[in-house]
């Protein structure tokens, strides 16, 4: 992912409430979850997806932490 990518998509969840990143946490959540299933199975193409899910999770929650400090 490119920076501005990342820089588009952080502008794009500061712009969400607290409830609209909570299920998009989840659905992260879900989507890891089956990512991993598959590479267990060793049907996962693109292994790389992986660190993605797992650093938009982060993004996320910490777009979250930023709003309970304000």
């Amino acid at each position: 992912m490119k920076l501005s990518e990342i820089k588009t998509q952080l502008s794009d969840l500061r712009g969400l409430s607290a409830d609209e990143l909570a299920t998009r946490e989840s659905e992260l959540k879900k989507e890891l979850f089956d990512l991993r299933f598959q590479a267990a199975a060793g049907k996962l193409e693109n292994t790389a997806q992986l660190n993605e899910v797992k650093k938009s999770i982060a993004r996320v929650k910490t777009v979250q932490a930023e709003l309970a400090r304000a």
